[in-house]
């Protein structure tokens, strides 16, 4: 009986794909990469055509040796790593590494893990493709040379540990940019003045001032308002004009990696590598009980929206009976790609709309539910008819001013019966109702109220906008949006704060540095071309050496001027007031891979080291000392006790000054979508909630899950959802308190 080898990249993907095919097939998984260039050298061949030298992944020894012996046991050998050029990277390493033959039809991709796709893949296996390859490879050696002859520079001229990447330094450039726009921001007042008006015998409703005469109101100053409301003050007012129109609001497109990313960030308060760590477990395949493993999701990393008519056909389906014909649009709509986008794969898109969200839930963690059932919604909205909207919009005019007041009415819910988008930032204001009112009718005005604002400087990258803006200018690719977040901010360039990426010290002085000695390496027109130049290798259209070539030589140029105008670069520490207690030196601040710490500047002599504790002005409810924050290994923010270790107590949410009105106790801020917060009590018996205006309070990724530590509190005042209990509580403040 003839023998099959499948070799995937993870043991997950193999048990998905091993339960699809007969006894004639056997599946492996290659655990990723088994070969890449050197860590220790630079590898590669600059004067030989820039000849890359791969060597074996250390710990992938075993594992080639076993897939070897699977080997020569086999008839015929198929790589079904990942669809993108990462994945045909691993199979063409693999290839060489079992000596399959250069020409053979060992290659299968599939873009979902489904019986069908898998069965249909394994029908038409295709040699590898070159192109694809060698454009990876581009990527890998462009990298390399910047990454091995750059961040040495920086070692010697700024600080060791340093590193400098021909994409990850410019998505720092954008959010050292940003931060100079900020700071470079001169607010400018104005003035809004809102009235409440009323007609006989209804409800009173609010207009805000819209024109002066004509032209649109723009008051600049405290003065030009006291001068309107004088000229207002015994003014009779009366509706000039109704409009009512009807407006049709499409639904969002299936996600891109992008999209998803954006989107997980705002609605699920996932990191970029979080969702691509969930999302990639849902792809390749869950445990679905008789049903077996089941890949629930299609291939996730893609820049398309493109569907399979198969796939909008079923949702249509769905559609139809779950919500009735209303709801299902005349014809499947189609998502044109966007200018830069490769379209190489579908969307991200369920592998059946049959496997709703709810119905899957036992099998599932709470993430992989939660991602899923974005997916799920996202996609089969995607599908559905328009929202039908009624405005009215109602000019009233008094004397030569003019109030505009909005309503709205979902007259056909559509899509929104599954799923709305979010936004990054929740600006626009609630429109509510407005009382039927005709033109001409007299109305009566209840109150006028001024009101000062400051234009706002714009806002820090978060995680979402900072993809969505990689994705718009044309940096990087999907699979790498996720690494780029990680890396700078694992390298001390960027922290997060209250969701936000902060520029440090350190990141502003490479960036300065770079733009003056290396403009094309920090230039974002220059990588997003360079971008385009991989993608037309990719299409056999440019030579992978010749790309090389071109971006290696005016790049070792300006290596060597640098090398010779650059002079030590020095970062100064912050001084503390702080004193070290073995040498008596003040301590400074420095930057670490899990924040800000105190250091003795005597080093290497001193080594003395602490937590930078940071006060927030709230006692700790146990002992009474000082609420402070601080930082776990994970980068996530959280407030401890400044007694520890003689005091654990933990809190992951902000503690708020305010005690509880209801049974005294300490309450904390959690915030929601929209900046909207509420202050909620820590005693579980009591729990009272109580809704503020934003207060600028702490809110990073860490889960909202109260407080993490009460031993010795009253039974009354035991954690909101300690749910792994006091046990783990002390190990998170052992080991993270003193980690730093």
């Amino acid at each position: 009986m003839s023998k099959t080898l499948v070799i995937v990249e993870s043991p997950a993907k193999a048990r998905s794909i091993g339960r699809f095919l007969g006894k004639k097939f056997t599946v492996k998984a290659s655990m990723g990469h088994v070969r890449d260039l050197p860590k220790s050298q630079f590898g590669v061949d600059v004067e030989h055509g820039f000849t890359p030298k791969y060597i074996t992944i250390r710990g992938k020894g075993d594992i080639i040796k076993e897939l070897r012996t699977a080997v020569k046991k086999a008839d015929r050998v198929l790589l079904a790593s990942d669809p993108d050029r990462e994945g045909e990277a691993i199979a063409w390493h693999l290839q060489n590494v079992l000596e399959i033959d250069e020409d053979a039809p060992c290659r299968i991709e599939f873009n979902e893990i489904t019986k069908q796709a898998v069965q249909n893949a394994i029908k038409s296996p295709r040699p590898i493709d070159h192109n694809r390859v060698n454009a990876q490879q581009a990527r890998r050696i462009l990298d390399r040379l910047v990454g091995y002859n750059l961040s040495p520079l920086l070692w010697r001229k700024v600080k060791k540990g340093l590193s400098a990447g021909r994409v990850q330094s410019v998505a720092v450039r954008l959010i050292c940019d940003r931060e100079e726009e900020i700071l470079s921001f001169v607010p400018e007042e104005y003035w809004t003045l809102t009235g409440v008006f009323a007609a006989r015998g209804k409800d009173p409703f609010e207009a805000k001032l819209f024109k002066i005469g004509d032209r649109k109101a723009d008051v600049k100053s405290q003065e030009q308002m006291e001068e309107i409301l004088k000229e207002l003050k015994g003014v009779s007012y009366h509706v000039q004009k109704i409009t009512r129109r009807e407006k049709s609001r499409l639904p969002a497109p299936p996600f891109t990696t992008s999209s998803l990313q954006q989107e997980a960030y705002r609605k699920l308060n996932f990191t970029a590598r979080k969702t691509m760590m969930v999302a990639q477990q849902l792809y390749e395949g869950l445990e679905l009980g008789k049903e077996g493993p089941v890949g629930l999701v299609t291939y996730i990393r893609t820049d398309s929206t493109r569907v399979a008519a198969s796939a909008q056909d079923e949702a249509r389906a769905y559609v139809r009976q779950k919500f009735g014909a209303e709801y299902v649009p005349e014809k499947a709509r189609q998502v044109a790609a966007r200018g830069r986008a490769q379209d190489a794969h579908e969307a991200i898109r369920p592998t059946s709309v049959g496997r709703e969200p709810e119905a899957v839930r036992p099998y599932l963690t709470g993430d992989q539910y939660k991602l899923y059932k974005l997916i799920w919604s996202r996609f089969v909205a995607s599908q559905m008819s328009p929202a039908v909207i009624d405005t009215t919009s109602v000019d009233i005019l008094g004397g030569r001013y003019i109030f505009r007041a909005t309503g709205s009415v979902i007259r056909f819910p559509g899509f929104l019966q599954v799923y709305e988008e979010s936004r990054d930032e929740e600006t626009r204001e609630e429109e509510g109702l407005l009382p039927e009112l005709a033109e001409g009718e007299g109305l009566a005005v209840k109150s006028l109220t001024p009101k000062q604002h400051f234009t706002q400087p714009p806002p820090r990258y978060t995680d979402a906008t900072l993809v969505r803006a990689l994705e718009e200018k044309g940096i990087g690719r999907p699979s790498t949006y996720a690494p780029i977040l990680e890396t700078i901010i694992k390298r001390g360039y960027v922290v997060r704060e209250k969701k936000h990426l902060h520029p440090t010290e350190l990141g502003m002085v490479v960036v300065d540095l770079l733009k003056k000695h290396f403009p094309d390496i920090i230039d974002v027109e220059f990588t997003a071309q360079m971008e385009g130049s991989l993608d037309r290798v990719e299409e056999g259209e440019m030579d992978w050496v010749q790309v090389v070539r071109d971006f290696y030589g005016p790049f070792q140029d300006t290596l060597s001027r640098a090398e010779e105008e650059i002079g030590k670069v020095s970062v100064a520490d912050e001084v503390t007031g702080e004193v070290c207690e073995q040498c008596g030196r003040h301590m400074v601040i420095k930057m670490g891979r899990y924040g800000k710490f105190l250091a003795c500047p005597g080093f290497p002599e001193c080594r003395n080291t602490r937590p930078l504790l940071e006060p927030t002005g709230v006692p700790c409810p146990r002992c009474g000392g000082d609420l402070v924050v601080r930082r776990s290994k994970k980068g996530r923010k959280f407030y401890g006790c400044s007694h520890y270790p003689d005091c654990d107590f933990v809190l992951w949410d902000e503690p708020a000054r305010e005690k509880c009105p209801r049974c005294g106790q300490m309450m904390v801020i959690k915030k929601g979508r929209g900046n909207k917060a509420e202050l909620q009590c820590i005693n579980e018996e009591c729990r009272y909630r109580l809704k503020q205006a934003d207060n600028g309070g702490a809110g990073d990724e860490a889960s909202r899950e109260g407080v993490a530590s009460g031993a010795d509190l009253p039974a009354k005042t035991l954690p909101l959802v300690a749910r792994e209990g006091r046990r783990r509580s002390r190990r998170v403040a052992e080991t993270e308190q003193t980690g730093l």
